[in-house]
C-alpha cells in the first residue's frame, strides 16, 4: 500500500506530460496570435512548402514601368495588401504589370516613378513573383519605409475565387521569405502600418478583410498565427 501511494501519483503525472506534448493543429492551446500553437508540429522541407505556394515567376522587365529605376533594397518587412479588384487574378495583374498599366501620378510626396509595382500577387491557385525581393516596390507609403524596406504582397479577391485558399497561399509564402530573409513575424505588416503622407485617412483599411472596424485586430492576429504555424513548421 505504501508503494502505491507512490506510484498512483506518478502515473498520473506520466499522463498528463504526454497529453501535453500532443500539440499541433487542431489540438494544443493557443498562442500570442490567436491561432493554434504550432510547437511540436511535423517539420516540412520548405522546397514541399514551395511547391504547395506554386510560384511562378513573371518579372517585369528591367528598365521599363515599375522597374524604370533599380532601386536596391534589403527587406526587413513584409507587407501584406488586397487589391480590391473583383475581376483580376494573379496572372492578369502580371499583365497589367508588365504592361504599365497601373500608373500612380508622380509627385514629391507621392509616387516616385509614375508606376504601382509590388513583388508578389497571390491568388487561391498560384503566387507570381513580378520583382526581385533586392529592389524596392512602389506599394505601400510613398517615400517611407514601406516601399524601402519591405517585400509587397497583394492578395486577389476576384469573384469566385476562395479568399481561405488566397490567405493559406498567402501565408504560406510569408514563412518562406521570413526564413530566408531572417524576418521576424513582428515585421510582418498590414499596408495600415505604414502612414501615407498626405492622404486622409493616413492609414488604409488594407487589406480590408483582414481588419476589424478598419484596424488590425482579431482578423489580423490570426492570420499571423497561419503564419507563424507555417514559418514553425518550416525544416
Amino acid at each position: 500500500m505504501q508503494a502505491l501511494r507512490w506510484i498512483i501519483p506518478f502515473a498520473l503525472l506520466v499522463f498528463v506530460s504526454l497529453q501535453c506534448r500532443q500539440v499541433g493543429p487542431p489540438g494544443g492551446g493557443r498562442d500570442g496570435y490567436g491561432s493554434r500553437k504550432s510547437s511540436g508540429a511535423e517539420r516540412v522541407p520548405i522546397s514541399r512548402i514551395n511547391r504547395e505556394v506554386n510560384l511562378k515567376v513573371d518579372m517585369v522587365q528591367r528598365g521599363t514601368h515599375g522597374r524604370k529605376v533599380i532601386r536596391p533594397m534589403t527587406p526587413r518587412y513584409i507587407t501584406i495588401h488586397s487589391t480590391q479588384n473583383y475581376t483580376a487574378d494573379a496572372e492578369r495583374h502580371s499583365v497589367a504589370l508588365k504592361r504599365g498599366a497601373l500608373r500612380s501620378p508622380k509627385t514629391r510626396t507621392g509616387n516616385r516613378i509614375g508606376y504601382l509595382i509590388w513583388h508578389f500577387t497571390v491568388d487561391d491557385k498560384v503566387a507570381i513573383q513580378h520583382m526581385p525581393t533586392s529592389e524596392q516596390g512602389e506599394h505601400a507609403d510613398f517615400h517611407g519605409p514601406g516601399n524601402r524596406l519591405s517585400i509587397g504582397i497583394e492578395m486577389c479577391e476576384h469573384r469566385g475565387s476562395s479568399r481561405v485558399a488566397t490567405m493559406e497561399r498567402t501565408a504560406k509564402l510569408t514563412a518562406i521569405l521570413m526564413k530566408k530573409h531572417r524576418i521576424p513575424l513582428r515585421n510582418v505588416v498590414p499596408h495600415y502600418h505604414w502612414p501615407r503622407r498626405g492622404r486622409h485617412p493616413a492609414n488604409k483599411n488594407c487589406p480590408h478583410f483582414l481588419m476589424d472596424n478598419g484596424r488590425p485586430g482579431a482578423k489580423w492576429r490570426g492570420f499571423l498565427g497561419r503564419v507563424n504555424y507555417y514559418y514553425q513548421r518550416l525544416g
